[in-house]
């Protein structure tokens, strides 16, 4: 029996910085090989055909470089021996609260969990390091048919919905980092809505990496049937460590013909994790797929979710929001392919660049020559905050024919002197005035939010100001 940790051991600078003591029943070890793999499908339980699939993608992945045209040079830091691919408590999802594990559920309880869930959440799930350690839906919510659950879960009971999507969104050699997380994949959520049903709550997922030289590989499959209407949200957190930790997820959407869904996503890592994600979402005739995206901390984040608009009158919007500090590099973007005649796609992104730290946009907008009546709009607005912050902007929009209408526009401001006197001579101190005006700058896409992420959001755009002035 694991002895519960007193509240003392807990490390805590804010929120989410502080870990307990491990206690892992299942550790793969460190280093990647077929071993690894079997370990993970072992432990598992996994199938045959998903045996199969993780061994072919880590073929994949060990073929293919390391990515050089939408990349930095950072990435040769990471030397994938020194992680560990899968660490689980060994329980299963716990559906009431009060059966999660002692330390799991102290962790969680700090994060707001609990709270959130009884205030206006549909369903949460709660992933703690590789494995869900709570999953749980409101009642009349499944009644509608709505199925909500972690992956391993959901290869298992719901066949087949899962496996004729699974890996169609993100094939497995789209990139080296969607081949590593399908060869290690654990965790992460599964979602089917029915045909016409719109569900009136969100559902929401946490993701916790609570352990060193640990890699996250989290994938989620979401689909929303013909009308059907969802939002599903995600908070993404880690403590302090010494060493590197690897954050690398799929994500895919599926907008069946007239549904709708949006991905709200709130990452707060720190500055030691490598978060290289893929987020795709392909949306049929009249369908739309919304990613709101927000990222803070991490060493490096490569993060481009797309949207392939494949029936008529689809849309895709992507709004982001990225903040680097010093010894942070926020790549990050969106990739619209257009597919379908009258679709229409949105991209608005905003970054902020602390002290030294460096944010980048990087997009793709694809309109054929063969479409017709396709709409793009996209903005590119940074701010710097320091004379030695730096912020880069990359837009490739490839438009063919006439019968089209895009446009772009790209804006680099700092934060001038005389506005941070003037407000001070209202009375505000100087980390105050500069942190108003970060806000002022993000205010407009903070609304696209909901209310209580819109907060978090600011609270830890204030959290990250401090000692920022000067």
């Amino acid at each position: 029996m694991i002895a519960t940790p007193d509240i003392t051991d807990i490390r805590a600078d804010n929120v989410g910085d502080f870990t307990f003591p491990e206690a892992n029943v299942y550790d793969s070890g460190f280093g990647l090989s077929e071993k690894t793999i079997d370990y993970i499908c072992d432990v598992k339980s996994d199938p045959e055909w998903i045996r199969d699939f993780r061994k072919k993608a880590l073929a994949t992945f060990n073929s293919k470089p390391m990515p050089t045209h939408w990349a930095t040079r950072d990435l040769e830091n990471i030397h994938f021996d020194q992680f560990r691919y899968y660490l689980s408590g060994g329980t299963k999802p716990k559906k009431s609260w009060d059966d999660v594990p002692e330390d799991v559920k102290r962790t969680f309880d700090r994060l707001g969990i609990p709270e959130q869930e009884r205030k206006f959440l549909a369903g949460v799930e709660a992933q703690y390091d590789s494995e869900a350690a709570y999953s749980n839906i409101k009642k009349v919510v499944e009644e509608q048919g709505v199925i909500f659950a972690n992956s391993t879960e959901a290869l298992h009971k719901y066949p087949e919905i899962f496996r004729p999507w699974f890996g169609k969104v993100i094939p497995t050699g789209d990139n080296k980092f969607s081949a590593l997380n399908s060869a290690v994949f654990s965790g992460g959520s599964f979602i089917y809505v029915p045909k016409g049903v719109k569900v009136k709550h969100p559902l929401q997922a946490y993701f916790r990496i609570n352990r060193e030289q640990f890699g996250l590989f989290e994938r989620t499959l979401i689909i929303a049937d013909d009308g059907a209407e969802l939002m599903y949200m995600e908070v993404c957190k880690a403590p302090k460590f010494d060493n590197a930790t690897l954050h690398s997820a799929v994500v895919e959407l599926v907008a069946m013909k007239g549904a709708k869904i949006q991905y709200v996503t709130v990452q707060n890592w720190s500055s030691n994790v490598f978060n290289l994600v893929t987020k795709r979402g392909v949306a049929h005739e009249e369908a739309e797929i919304r990613w709101i995206d927000c990222n803070i901390g991490s060493r490096l984040t490569m993060k481009y979710p797309g949207v392939v608009m494949k029936g008529r009158k689809a849309r895709g919007e992507v709004i982001s929001i990225a903040l680097a500090n010093t010894g942070q590099h926020q790549d990050t973007g969106a990739k619209m392919i257009h597919a379908a005649d009258e679709t229409t796609s949105n991209v608005i992104s905003k970054s902020i660049s602390i002290g030294e730290g460096r944010s980048t946009y990087r997009g793709l907008v694809h309109i054929p020559k063969h479409l017709k009546g396709c709409k793009n709009n996209t903005e590119c607005d940074a701010l710097l905050i320091n004379p030695r912050s730096r912020t880069d902007t990359y837009p490739a929009i490839s438009v063919r024919g006439n019968q089209h209408a895009t446009q772009h526009e790209a804006s680099v401001s700092q934060v001038s002197a005389e506005q941070i006197f003037y407000l001070m001579q209202r009375g505000l101190s100087e980390a105050e005035a500069m942190s108003l005006s970060v806000n002022g700058f993000i205010n407009d896409l903070a609304k696209e939010f909901p209310m209580e992420y819109s907060v978090e959001l600011k609270r830890l755009i204030d959290l990250e100001m401090e000692g920022s002035v000067g």
